[in-house]
């Protein structure tokens, strides 16, 4: 999906409609998009039509070059890309939420924590971070729910920022997740905004729809109704 994404890149009139088949099933989450191939496939082709925002990077590849791509869902910087490279090496035959799940805890486990910087437009925070979630639509890793009040058409970013949490904060945290029953927490702040940029001391993997293009610092941008999606029609 993302590969279409920035295939289509910005142009007006180009319709995405997704037929789900893989394994995180997160984009689809947030517009009801039916899992089942033949529902799908209605939707496809007899779908209303809903304009959604996509989101630009600007970040720094693993070359070290400027580079530059579209995210439709969700965006990260931080222990999230090591997360998703992680699951997509692993296994996927016991479904996306175990691989994602598992491959968050043995992440973890060995992550080593650091400063990051963190703006939303013009707001910035400085800090002992794990991640910086740059959310436009409200899934990711198989079904969390991290951010569900994101709209996905409101021309605004939802913002994670994830402190420096403990082992114990995770064991509590992260069920949680699958119900968006997460929030409030004291490690946990959310902010939004339509400009995200992070940096930190040491270049930190970033995520964009589940790959890995590079590293901070980075920039998002939000372009609103960009994307032309095939959605549920509302009955």
């Amino acid at each position: 999906m993302n590969e279409v994404v920035n295939g289509i890149g910005e142009s007006s009139g180009v319709e995405l409609a997704v037929i789900p088949r893989g394994t995180g099933w997160d984009f689809v989450r947030t517009f009801g998009i039916p899992r089942d191939i033949d529902l799908a496939v209605d939707v496809a082709l007899n779908g209303r039509v809903r304009e959604v925002d996509v989101g630009v990077a600007s970040y720094r590849t693993w070359a070290g070059e400027a580079g530059r791509s579209l995210f439709a869902n969700v965006a990260s910087a931080g222990i999230s890309g090591a997360i998703a490279q992680r699951a997509n090496q692993s296994s996927k035959a016991l479904g996306g939420k175990v691989s994602y799940y598992w491959a968050t805890l043995s992440v973890f486990f060995g992550w080593q924590t650091g400063e990051m910087r963190v703006t939303v437009d013009g707001e910035s925070r400085t800090g002992r971070m794990i991640d910086a979630m740059i959310c436009n639509g409200r899934y990711l890793g198989g079904g969390m729910m991290m951010c569900p009040d994101a709209e996905p058409d409101d021309g605004l970013f939802d913002v994670l920022l994830i402190g420096d949490v403990t082992k114990r904060d995770l064991a509590f945290v992260l069920p949680k997740t699958y119900k968006g029953k997460h929030l409030p927490h004291p490690r946990l702040e959310l902010l939004r905004g339509s400009t995200v940029t992070v940096d930190a001391e040491e270049p930190l993997p970033i995520e964009l729809d589940g790959e890995q293009p590079g590293t901070t610092p980075v920039r998002f941008e939000i372009r609103p109704r960009a994307l032309r999606l095939r959605a549920p029609a509302i009955p």
